[in-house]
């Protein structure tokens, strides 16, 4: 029996995070969705340590959400350590963030981001773009096997 694949959404907005987990579930999206608050949280909760040391279950999640603005250790460094790892090297990991600035985009897709979504000041906007990456990474994707 296959294990169903979660999300980790990255965000230090609680209202962000909000809007990011109400429209998931408009789209009817089973899958669970596991939030921390900074780069540094991600990390540990990604690669099983400090208060995360403890996690259960084997699989990495089917895609992580990923503001770069974070506390603590940013969205870029996350990305940087995650492509650095041959266990998360090939993981999905979706920039979702306020930035407009050219250099985070550039940036992102150069240390290996898989998308770069800005997140519309439209509240309805950033809902259905959200709803998009769900389907998408969750129910369209084919990940490699690994």
């Amino acid at each position: 029996m296959n294990e169903v694949k979660s999300i980790l959404l990255v965000e230090d907005n609680p209202q962000d995070e909000m809007l990011v987990l109400r429209s998931l579930r408009k789209v009817n999206l089973a899958n669970q969705v596991d939030v921390v608050r900074d780069g540094q949280q991600a990390l540990d909760y990604l690669f099983r340590e400090g208060e995360f040391s403890g996690r259960s279950g084997s699989e990495y999640p089917a895609v992580v959400l990923l503001d770069i603005n974070l506390p603590r250790v940013s969205g870029l460094e996350v990305l940087e350590r995650l492509r650095g790892d041959t266990r998360t090297r090939l993981l999905p990991v979706v920039i979702l963030t306020s930035s407009d600035e050219e250099r985070d985009r550039l940036k992102s897709y150069e240390i290996g981001a898989n998308s770069f979504v800005r997140k519309p000041l439209d509240f309805t906007e950033f809902a259905e773009a959200v709803a998009s990456l769900g389907v998408y990474w969750m129910a369209i994707n084919i990940p490699p096997k690994g």
